[in-house]
């Protein structure tokens, strides 16, 4: 049995008349009769009764043409389905966060708008640090993820930096360095002045590029710094900054957290590895529809930003 034979069903059905039916399917009678012959062959029983003015169902023809037409339609929903998740319109994306690439405007910005534009494309949501995000997208666990800066490059995977900004002192709000600043304004802070300073940075397999970076920074401005904590997240920094346990180093974004109990900064030896991108990593051969039309999306937003 083949779906042609069952639209031929249903038609004569609805016909009740095989000259009609035939000429609707555009083919001859004789052919549509014998389809329907070997159809009744199959089934072990007669569809219609045969009449000269055209034909009735039978008491099996009946209850077989609902299960016909629930099967046609089905193949059709199953199809539009199909192609609509072949051209991007449907399917699961899988995105992955780490809390500092959250907290840049840029991502919700473009999530927000890839859910406008595929509104039928389910999108499941993740959040974990740089590596383990990235082991999860190269095991094919997560389609895409934002992070900050790669702390690994596996093969297969690729990296695109988005965005760029500044990395920001966070200092408690009562800070000796924070009594000479203008009240309304950021003050700017060099490194050599927090040698005496003890640092909560966010752990080195989580971040180890901005930990790095980092620390060398402060190496060149003569001293090692001392690192009282390590912690998961960057609003884990900040909050244990406005608690008094030491200072930290956030991204530009992220100022405006706590900001009645800390103190954003700007840093005076501020350079290019003083940065913090913001990244979206996916498998460089990406074959989902739906996940090339998000990094699509990523890059268009990237480019507005610039």
């Amino acid at each position: 049995m083949e779906l042609r034979h069952l639209r031929y069903f249903v038609v004569v059905a609805e016909e009740r008349n095989f000259t009609r039916a035939a000429r609707r399917l555009n083919m001859q009678q004789p052919p549509l009769s014998q389809q329907i012959r070997a159809l009744e062959q199959e089934l072990g029983f007669a569809l219609f009764h045969r009449h000269p003015k055209g034909v009735d169902l039978s008491i099996g023809g009946e209850a077989f043409l609902h299960e016909a037409q629930t099967i046609l339609a089905n193949v059709t929903q199953a199809a539009q389905r199909a192609a609509r998740a072949a051209n991007g319109i449907e399917g699961i994306i899988s995105v992955g966060l780490t809390s500092s690439a959250a907290a840049h405007p840029l991502t919700p910005r473009i999530l927000q708008a890839y859910r406008k534009a595929r509104p039928a494309v389910v999108m499941k949501f993740s959040e974990a640090n740089a590596a383990e995000l990235t082991a999860a997208i190269a095991s094919g666990k997560l389609d895409a993820g934002f992070l900050r800066m790669p702390v690994s490059q596996p093969p297969g995977l690729a990296f695109q930096r988005l965005v760029d900004e500044e990395m920001l002192l966070v200092l408690p709000s009562g800070h000796a360095l924070l009594k000479k600043s203008v009240a309304k304004a950021m003050p700017v802070i060099s490194l050599t002045s927090l040698r005496d300073e003890q640092f909560i940075l966010v752990r080195k397999p989580g971040a180890s590029g901005m930990y790095a970076n980092f620390v060398e920074a402060c190496v060149q401005a003569g001293f090692t710094p001392d690192i009282a904590v390590e912690v998961d997240g960057m609003l884990t920094n900040i909050c244990l900054v406005a608690a008094g346990v030491g200072i930290s180093v956030v991204p530009t974004s992220m100022h405006g957290f706590h900001s009645d109990q800390v103190r954003y900064c700007r840093i005076l030896e501020s350079s290019a590895k003083l940065r913090a991108p913001l990244t979206l990593v996916c498998q460089a051969a990406a074959r989902l529809p739906a996940v090339q039309q998000f990094l699509a999306e990523a890059s268009r937003f990237a480019e507005l930003d610039k």
